[in-house]
């Protein structure tokens, strides 16, 4: 697939169309940051934290207060 100057005219002159002038910055730097996000997902090792952490309760969802200490030490 061989893109001419013919075609990439009319694609830039479409994509003004479509999103208009304004917009093309915006829409450059999105363009370029989800390129260089998908490289980086390529080139950088896998870091997935699997450490345990604390987990908050669900919304709605009672949790018993904890048991004072001399109740527990008295067991």
């Amino acid at each position: 697939m061989n893109l001419g100057f013919g075609e990439l005219l009319l694609i830039f002159l479409v994509i003004i169309l479509v999103f208009g002038s304004s917009k093309l910055p915006a829409l450059g730097d999105a363009l370029g940051r989800g390129i260089k996000n998908f490289k980086r997902t390529f080139n950088e090792p896998e870091s997935i934290d699997v450490t345990p952490g604390k987990t908050e309760p669900a919304p709605g969802v009672k949790v018993p207060p904890p048991a004072p200490a001399e109740t527990v030490a008295k067991k």
